[in-house]
């Protein structure tokens, strides 16, 4: 049985200072962003029973870190309010997403903009619910990493064929190949995994994801 274990934790309990604690916002962003990725390192060393001090990243053709000599795949995202890292010894290419669902948002705009039409449709037959919309938005995202591209594809391209009412599927894209996603309305947020996925519906089989939330 495939396993994906899925550690989230809010950024408030995550980082020690806030940005009043600092003169300019990068200097902020900064230190954000050092935490999390110490924290992301704390993690991961206890995945493999290791010190941190023997985890050792390098980084693929299009950018997407991996660790050399290790079996554990690997990867990570925050919102505004939390962070997710998602880890497994037996599923590669890994992607996750996670957004505030209170984020304030030109949904129109955006999804106009990163959209494919008929997710824009579907969307907009939905009455522009909310939850389809950052559930298409996450996946997107989450497919993107886990390939390793990124945001150099053109998201208003790529058709998650997000159903109306399912939280999992499977896309098809020449350019990407094949990756099936789970989405989690966890109330406050919403997070998609998306990983790489065999051909047809047999070889569809969504991985055991284990959604375990991190506290001090």
């Amino acid at each position: 049985m495939k396993n994906i274990q899925v550690y989230i934790r809010s950024l408030a309990d995550l980082l020690d200072l806030s940005i009043q604690d600092f003169v300019s916002r990068s200097e902020y962003h900064h230190y954000k962003k050092v935490r999390i990725y110490q924290y992301r390192d704390e993690l991961i060393a206890k995945a493999l029973n290791i010190p941190i001090l023997q985890l050792h990243y390098e980084t693929a053709e299009q950018g997407k870190p991996y660790l050399q000599n290790q079996s554990l795949h690997f990867n990570h995202s925050h919102s505004q309010d939390d962070y997710a890292l998602a880890l497994s010894q037996n599923v590669q290419d890994l992607g996750i997403d996670i957004e505030s669902l209170d984020r304030k948002i030109r949904f129109e705009a955006l999804a106009k903009h990163a959209f494919h039409p008929e997710e824009y449709q579907c969307w907009k037959a939905l009455e522009e619910d909310v939850h389809y919309w950052f559930k298409v938005w996450t996946t997107k995202e989450a497919i993107l990493k886990a390939h390793g591209m990124g945001i150099r594809l053109d998201l208003n391209t790529l058709n998650t064929q997000m159903h109306p009412t399912h939280d999992s599927g499977q896309i098809i894209d020449d350019r990407l190949g094949i990756f099936a996603y789970q989405c989690f309305d966890l109330g406050h947020a919403m997070l998609s995994v998306a990983w790489r996925s065999g051909m047809g519906c047999g070889a569809f089989v969504v991985p055991k994801i284990q959604i375990l939330k991190e506290s001090i």
